[in-house]
């Protein structure tokens, strides 16, 4: 089993590689051949879960001093999980590729990307440190730059390739300190190591969260994500739904260990905040795919904010840095944190499902409507689209949280842990869930029903089987992938782990999770008409242009710093460069050579008797220095 770990790793590079070698004038082929290793990589995937074998292994890949990275792989039960979902989701998007990429000049570099991407993010699932495991990361961020910017002609989607890649260079910076601290107090990055006794420190596991906020597109570091949208379809159900956003909650529940009080307050509060502005935001937003990139980032804040409430920690003894960096007395007991896990991983796997759903149905609307994204334009697709129609309302339906269905329990679970644990996060993630029942149905609505509102909508029709054959599939899974029983015990190094309610405080949960639902939905059914335009805007234009300044005042501070901080501070620098390193230091030295060889040249004259004088003023300088009359 550990070399069938290895073979899914390698394969997609070695498939990178025989497409950038050898067939980018051959985009069929590559297409094929990338698919195919897909198909491979979810099917060993499935292998591995079921053959139960749990292992380890590594070997030291670069020794310097005392210091050693290794390349490992650690396959426990959440790697398992992880595994799955990245190989039944990824291969998923291959086939709907197909498909939707069949007509594109570049095919065979968008399958390359497709393939490095999954090589990059399977490294990350199957890392055993913390070293090897951020060189994957950087590999994640690479790959999603190369895929974003598919379209690099196009100046938005190569702006948005640019912003993603500075973006989360920000985030890795602080996961890059985190490791590094970790590596300094515990001389080990090692997972499994760092599971048993180790450092404990606030700041540690805040610099490595840093990380995931940038990954996973959390406050502040959220505005990458939804300008990502700009690279293709699949490229948004793969990156953007079900693999690199969902890196950051992995990693996470991966370093679960180092967790201290301070930390997961910080990781709670953050998730909250997210997925409270992600739903304000998605409000308003009228291009379908930007509706469910709000909408993604909502349902990573939850997932952040249920690893930080999964956590009541008492103080007991041990070793551990304190602001200063010196060492003091103390312990953290973690009693319950692992249902923190539990619960993010839960939503984490119920949200690829429905979501790589919802971005691929968006993506077979996309290809009906000739390209139009602009849901205003659309409306009467019901008809037009029955199968998108219908897979698209279980999506619809799972993310909501229909009672039944694969949102509803991973939601609960959220919902739950909330209730005992902070009831001010409840209420706010209440309160989210109401906004998210309300946009997406609101998305639902104007998108499917009433009458086609352009030309392309009234021609619009069903796509292939290339594209529809992965929305059944994923639709199936968003319908029952909430109920554990169906993984037959595979998982329950994780699956265990989901907080379950009882009694009174079961029945307060399904209630509330009902009814906002119901408040949302009906919200949205009875406000929006199907219109060209947007009923919020016509009947509260100060509410939608209040909730549009929300989502751009993010992208207008970062604006603000860098023209009037960061670029008059990089013109500052430049201007004393010129004038004191290029300027005094390089060409004032340059001169002054340059005035002594001018100096040099005049002495020769070619004149006899100014050469005599010369050597005779020589010739008494040595004898002064010889003798002593001249000396320093």
């Amino acid at each position: 089993m550990f070399q069938h770990a290895i073979f899914i790793l390698g394969l997609p590079l070695v498939t990178a590689a025989v497409i950038a070698l050898f067939l980018r004038r051959a985009g069929g082929l590559a297409a094929v051949v990338s698919t195919l290793t897909a198909t491979t990589i979810a099917v060993v995937a499935v292998i591995l879960a079921l053959h139960r074998e749990r292992f380890e292994g590594s070997f030291d890949w670069l020794s310097l001093g005392n210091f050693t990275l290794s390349i490992g792989i650690k396959y426990d039960d959440l790697a398992a999980l992880m595994l799955c979902i990245v190989g039944v989701v990824g291969l998923c998007v291959h086939v709907f590729s197909l498909g939707y990429m069949k007509d594109d000049a570049a095919k065979a570099r968008y399958f390359g990307g497709l393939s490095i991407f999954m090589f990059s993010m399977i490294g990350i699932v199957l890392a055993d440190n913390l070293f090897m495991m951020f060189i994957f990361w950087e590999l994640v961020g690479f790959s999603s730059y190369l895929l974003i910017g598919h379209w690099y002609e196009r100046p938005a989607a190569s702006d948005a390739a640019k912003k993603a890649f500075i973006v989360n260079r920000v985030g890795d910076f602080g996961f890059l300190l985190g490791i590094i601290m970790c590596w300094w107090g515990n001389g080990t990055v090692n997972l499994t190591a760092l599971g048993g006794h180790h450092l404990f420190s606030t700041w540690i596991p805040l610099l490595l969260f840093c990380g995931a906020v940038g990954k996973s597109a959390q406050l502040p570091l959220q505005v990458w994500l939804p300008d990502a949208m700009e690279g293709p379809s699949p490229v948004s159900a793969l990156i953007h739904a079900a693999t690199m956003v969902a890196a950051g909650v992995y990693m996470l529940c991966r370093v679960n260990a180092l967790m201290v009080p301070d930390a997961l307050t910080v990781i709670m509060w953050t998730g909250t905040a997210t997925a409270l502005y992600a739903a304000l935001c998605a409000i308003t937003q009228s291009d379908v795919k930007k509706v469910l990139a709000y909408s993604t980032l909502s349902q990573l804040g939850y997932m952040v904010a249920a690893f930080g409430l999964g956590a009541k920690i008492i103080p007991v003894s041990d070793t551990v840095l304190d602001a200063a960096g010196k060492a003091t007395v103390l312990q953290w007991q973690a009693l319950g944190a692992a249902t923190g896990v539990g619960a993010a991983m839960f939503h984490l796997t119920t949200h690829a499902f429905f979501k790589a759903l919802l971005f691929l149905g968006a993506g077979s609307v996309i290809q009906g409507c000739h390209h139009e994204q602009d849901i205003f334009k659309m409306g009467g697709l019901a008809k037009k689209m029955p199968l998108t129609f219908a897979t698209f309302t279980i999506g619809v339906a799972a993310i909501i949280g229909l009672p039944f269905l694969a949102g509803f329990f991973s939601k609960d679970a959220i919902l739950y842990l909330a209730f005992t644990n902070n009831k001010a996060v409840f209420a706010v993630l209440a309160f989210t869930a109401v906004l998210t029942s309300l946009y997406m149905v609101r998305l639902w609505k104007i998108t499917f029903l009433g009458a086609p509102r352009s030309e392309h909508a009234a021609h619009a029709h069903e796509s292939g089987l290339t594209l529809t054959a992965p929305l059944v599939v994923l639709a199936i899974l968003a319908a029952v992938g909430g109920y554990t029983g169906l993984y037959s015990n595979l998982f329950d190094g994780v699956l265990k782990l989901i907080p379950e309610a009882e009694g009174n405080t079961h029945t307060i949960i399904f209630a509330t999770s009902v009814a906002v639902m119901l408040l949302g939905a009906g919200t949205a059914l009875a406000f929006y008409a199907s219109a060209p335009t947007d009923s919020l805007q016509q009947k509260s234009p100060g509410l939608f242009a209040a909730l549009g300044t929300l989502k751009n005042s993010f992208d207008r501070a970062y604006d603000y710093y860098v023209a009037k901080i960061q670029q008059r501070f990089a013109m500052l620098l430049n201007f004393l460069e010129q004038i004191f390193l290029a300027g005094v230091i390089v060409r004032g030295l340059a001169g002054l050579v340059g005035l002594f060889g001018m100096g040099a040249r005049a002495l020769h004259v070619g004149n006899l008797n100014a050469y005599v004088y010369w050597f005779l003023f020589g010739a008494v300088l040595l004898w002064a220095f010889a003798t002593g009359v001249l000396a320093f």
